[in-house]
Order: C-alpha cells, then sequence, then structure tokens
C-alpha cells in the first residue's frame, strides 16, 4: 500500500468537522453518518450531518466576509483562484480515487474525467474574469455587474466535485461568499476540495461548508434570509423544493435538474458507429448523467441493425472493481438507486418492450456492491415508463421513427430538455434538426463537451446556466449608474 493510499484510508476515516470562517469546527450537536463504498457495500468513512444551527453559523461568517471580499480586486481574486488550481493539481490523484471510493466511479474515468474536469472549472473562472468588464459606459451612464453576495450552494453525488466547483468556482471568481452543502452520499471530495481553498489562503468566512442532509440543511439553506442566491444541481422534485423555499425572500435560485436527452440519428448516418457511440455516451459514470442520452430514435428501416450495434457495444462494456485500471463501469452508487433502476427495467419489460440485452439482476461474477446490467431496450414507445422518467443508471431505449418530424416529435415529447443529440453525414442537416431540438445543449456527431459553453435546462431541466461566461455571470447583479459621466 503506497504512502498516499495510507494517508487517505486513515485521513478518510472519520470527518465529523464543517469548514466554517476559515477552521475546522466541531458541528452543534453531534449526528454521524457513514459514507458506503458502493463496490464494497461497506463504511468506510463517517461525516457529520449539519442542523440548522451550523447553517447559522456558516451564514453568517460568509455575510461578514462579503463586506470586503466583494471589493477585493482582480488581481487578488486571480491571485487566489491560481493557488486553488496549483493545490488541486498537487492532489488530483488523491481527489480521483477518493471519488472512486465514494461514489464508484473508475479509477480511470476519475482521473481522466471527474477529477480533471472539476480543475476546469477553476481554470475557466479565472480565464474568464481575467478579460472580465465589470462596468461598461452606455446611453447616459453605466452598467455595472456587482457580486450577488451570500450564494448558497447544493450539489449532488453522480459528479461530486464536477458540479460542486462549476458552482464555487464562478462564485469566488465574481466576488461572492459561500456556503456549500456537498452530498452526504459522497461528500469527502468536497472537503479535500475545502482543504485545498483553506490552504490557498482565502479570507476567512469566504469559502465555508457544512455536510447534511436536503431536508435539514439544504433546505436551511435554501430558505435561509441572509442568503442571497441558491444554486442547485439534483433532481426536478428537489428543485421545485428549493424554489418554494427560496420564494419567500425572493432569493435568485439557480437550477440544472433531471433529463430525458434524445438521441437522432438520421439515416444517412454512419449507423454503427452512431450506436455504439450513443450506447457508450449513454452508459457513461454508469449512466448517472443527467445530460445522458438515454432514448435513442433510430429509422425503422435500420431496427435490426441498430439493436446488433447496440449488443456489440455492451459487449465491449468492461464491469468491475472500480480500483482496476481497465475497469469502464463501476456500481451505481447505493442501493437505493439500484432499486430504483431493477424496477423501471422490470416495467420495460412489463410494458412490453424488446429486451435488446442486459435485463433485470446482478451481473455474473459480481456478488457485493451495486451493480447493474448494462441494458438495451428496443421498441420502446413514447409513454413507456422507460421513455418518460429518468433512470440514473446503464439503460438506453431505442424508439423507431418514420419521418425526420417524427423523431423530432418525439424528441421534444418530454418535460425535460436539459440536452439533445443529432448524428448525420451532413452537418448542415444535423443543425437544422438541432435548432427544433427543445434543449438547452445540442451535440452534433458526437462533439466534445465544452465547458467554456453555457450548460442549463429547457422545461423541467432547470433554469439559469452554469460554465464559461454564463455561469461567471450567474454570480452578478446588474446595476445601472445614470448621470454619469456627466
Amino acid at each position: 500500500m503506497t504512502t498516499l493510499v495510507r494517508r487517505l484510508e486513515s485521513d478518510m476515516s472519520t470527518r465529523h468537522q464543517f469548514y466554517i470562517g476559515g477552521a475546522w469546527v466541531d458541528p452543534a450537536a453531534p449526528r454521524t453518518f457513514g459514507v458506503l463504498d458502493p463496490a464494497t457495500e461497506e463504511t468506510f468513512a463517517t461525516i457529520s450531518l449539519g442542523t440548522a444551527e451550523d447553517v447559522d453559523r456558516a451564514v453568517a461568517a460568509a455575510r461578514a466576509a462579503f463586506a470586503a471580499y466583494s471589493h477585493v480586486s482582480v488581481e487578488q481574486r486571480l491571485e487566489h483562484l491560481e493557488r486553488i488550481i496549483s493545490g488541486f493539481r498537487a492532489r488530483l490523484p488523491e481527489i480521483a480515487r477518493t471519488m472512486t471510493r465514494e461514489m464508484g466511479s473508475p479509477i480511470t474515468f476519475s482521473t481522466e474525467r471527474q477529477a480533471t474536469v472539476a480543475l476546469f472549472h477553476f481554470e475557466e473562472a479565472a480565464r474568464v474574469l481575467a478579460d472580465y468588464r465589470f462596468e461598461e459606459e452606455r446611453g447616459a451612464g453605466i452598467v455595472r455587474r456587482e457580486p450577488i453576495g451570500v450564494c448558497g450552494l447544493i450539489t449532488p453525488w453522480n459528479w461530486p466535485l464536477n458540479q460542486v466547483a462549476s458552482k464555487v468556482a464562478p462564485a469566488l471568481a465574481t466576488g461572492c461568499t459561500v456556503v456549500l452543502k456537498p452530498s452526504e452520499i459522497a461528500p469527502l471530495s468536497a472537503m479535500v476540495l475545502a482543504e485545498v481553498i483553506h490552504d490557498a489562503g482565502l479570507p476567512p468566512g469566504v469559502f465555508n461548508l457544512v455536510n447534511g442532509d436536503g431536508p435539514t440543511v439544504g433546505e436551511a439553506i435554501a430558505a435561509h434570509p441572509d442568503i442571497d442566491m441558491v444554486s442547485l444541481t439534483g433532481s426536478t422534485g428537489a428543485g421545485i423544493r428549493v424554489s418554494k423555499l427560496a420564494a419567500d425572500t425572493v432569493k435568485r435560485v439557480a437550477l440544472e435538474l433531471g433529463g430525458k436527452s434524445a438521441n437522432i440519428i438520421l439515416p444517412d448516418a454512419d449507423l454503427e458507429s452512431a450506436v455504439v457511440t450513443g450506447v457508450h455516451s449513454c452508459f457513461t459514470n454508469a449512466g448517472q448523467n443527467c445530460q445522458s442520452p438515454t432514448r435513442m430514435l433510430v429509422h425503422r428501416s435500420q431496427r435490426d441493425e441498430a439493436y446488433a450495434a447496440a449488443r456489440r457495444a455492451v459487449g465491449e462494456v468492461r464491469l468491475g472493481n472500480p480500483l482496476d485500471p481497465s475497469t469502464t463501469m463501476g456500481p451505481v452508487v447505493s442501493q437505493a438507486q439500484l432499486e430504483k433502476i431493477t424496477a423501471l427495467v422490470q416495467s420495460g419489460i412489463d410494458e412490453g418492450a424488446t429486451l435488446v440485452v442486459g435485463g433485470p439482476g446482478r451481473p455474473d461474477g459480481l456478488d457485493e456492491g451495486f451493480y447493474v446490467r448494462p441494458t438495451v431496450f428496443g421498441d420502446v414507445t413514447p409513454q413507456m415508463r422507460i421513455a418518460r422518467e429518468e433512470i440514473f443508471g446503464p439503460v438506453l431505449s431505442i424508439l423507431l421513427y418514420e419521418t425526420e418530424d417524427e423523431a423530432v416529435e418525439i424528441a421534444n415529447d418530454t418535460p425535460f430538455g436539459l440536452a439533445g443529440f443529432v448524428q448525420s453525414k451532413d452537418p448542415d442537416r444535423a443543425r437544422r434538426v438541432a435548432n427544433r431540438i427543445r434543449a438547452g445543449r445540442v451535440y452534433l456527431n458526437g462533439a466534445p463537451f465544452d465547458r467554456s459553453l453555457p450548460f442549463g435546462g429547457y422545461k423541467q431541466s432547470g433554469n439559469g446556466r452554469e460554465f464559461g461566461r454564463f455561469g461567471f455571470e450567474e454570480y452578478l447583479e446588474v446595476k445601472a449608474v445614470l448621470g454619469y459621466p456627466q
């Protein structure tokens, strides 16, 4: 066992304090919670769950720090960000392994994607900040952008540090102060980030972290009168609840919620490549992605070829121990998530979908851990549960269409609107179809994920935008100063 692994496993065994006012402090009341390794089903660490009193302390620290931090120069904020970036890079292997243990992401994926994309958000916030114009003359005055204030940030377990960084980085860059509640299911990587931020020398109270569950700490943050903005990534139900709690104090609410993204494969696309890529995209992170292309739309004449390609793609998945570098899919995060996915797979069978590959039951050779068989359904109709509900697991539904208009109609027949995907050898045709999809992002022909471009949803997939300049401006208020210059 390496020194790093020994350090991680000893340091992470008990993390009962919160980071408030620039220091690690004991919770107001003792209440411990076990963090499970989803590959072994064993508790490998314990944290404390906070209370409304802990939130009050964190908000008070953030409010006290805001007056000064909101006026810190751009140059000083850039220095803080650069120190965070440097500290993050130094601890990236530890951060990656932490996420593998707390939510089951394969170590290769944790290193190359989970950790590195989280780092990117700090790099991107620094890039935007360096050139951002906070004031500009317009008309008879000046338009000024100012930090919104104290921000309550509530983040999920599926990308436990990526979603933290996508909120914390622009908040700090714009001059806001922060109270963060990471998911209690996967909280440890955020606690490592808190150590990195502390070592970067931010003024006390600028960044605060309180662990806890949604009904207690999350709701206390959403309703708190001294929080100016709340940003949540989570389920649509959680977003509705947060919005209602925030309404009494008319605070800004930014939501990134669920998805049921359609992947339209037009008849002129390279079918084999499009299907195989689509299957692997759906199964990324064990399917625990809000924008996963979980509905694949294939022309009816290509049904049998598409199903055969999907079977071949599933055959390439390497399901196993997430600490093994060759593993491409680990377990899902919890027993509750496993049971939800299994129930929805069974509903697809019961409602008459064709089981192309996979199905319910534990994968062969995996006797422990929350493992799910990668599953593809065919002949799915738009009203089936597997076509309408966000499954959040490695389950793909293939729907058939006759015309391009019908494909677009099926794609838009959902309460969600986070992302869409279009495959065609004709870029102009793909673009025309993309323009008709009601979603906040559309990927054409396997385009990579670009975190400088805005990310967010239409309809019940949320409001507001993250990433790049758009995400930066979510944390700014707009002020008009009239009569200057005279």
